[in-house]
């Protein structure tokens, strides 16, 4: 048994103060479990962070994205999420090279057709551009959207508290 004396535990880091900026990433494989996956994902970093007033719209959003990359594309995606203040902005890559049409008045009955839709009605702001040709000749595409923090929650500075 070795002796905690020997080897102590280095201390642990302090959580990021709430403004402060942050990024994390998420890569899956063409797989229908990826956008659960990264919906559990997403909502665990925002929750972590105290940013529980943006997780159900991220979410939405993210899941969207997510299954569209999951549909359309025939490799990995990643959901990227960043947090500047009070702008988190999500970005879905995939390996489609076609970036989405927006379906001009889909039914509401509808099982495709309505994601840009949602994305214009709950997000801030959104977007997407096409990505080169990589080394491994592969092309793709990042289709993104931020969400705004209310200013009145929570109070810059604040650091939620972490489990130990």
């Amino acid at each position: 048994m070795d002796n905690p004396h020997l080897h102590p535990r280095p201390p642990r880091p302090a959580p990021i103060p709430f403004t402060e900026p942050w990024e994390y990433e998420l890569a899956f494989p063409r797989d229908p479990r990826g956008p659960g996956i990264a919906r559990i994902t997403l909502r665990a970093v925002l929750s972590a962070h105290g940013l529980h007033e943006l997780a159900d719209r991220a979410e939405l959003l993210t899941s969207e994205l997510a299954t569209n990359s999951v549909r359309y594309s025939r490799g990995p995606a990643a959901v990227r999420l960043t947090w500047a203040h009070p702008v988190l902005r999500v970005s879905v890559t995939d390996t489609g090279p076609h970036l989405p049409v927006p379906v001009p008045n889909p039914a509401s009955d509808a099982h495709c057709g309505r994601g840009l839709l949602i994305l214009d009605l709950v997000a801030h702001r959104w977007g997407g551009f096409p990505l080169g040709r990589s080394p491994l000749g592969v092309l793709g595409k990042i289709i993104w959207f931020e969400l705004v923090l209310d200013p009145g929650s929570p109070p810059p500075g604040a650091v939620p508290a972490l489990a130990a």
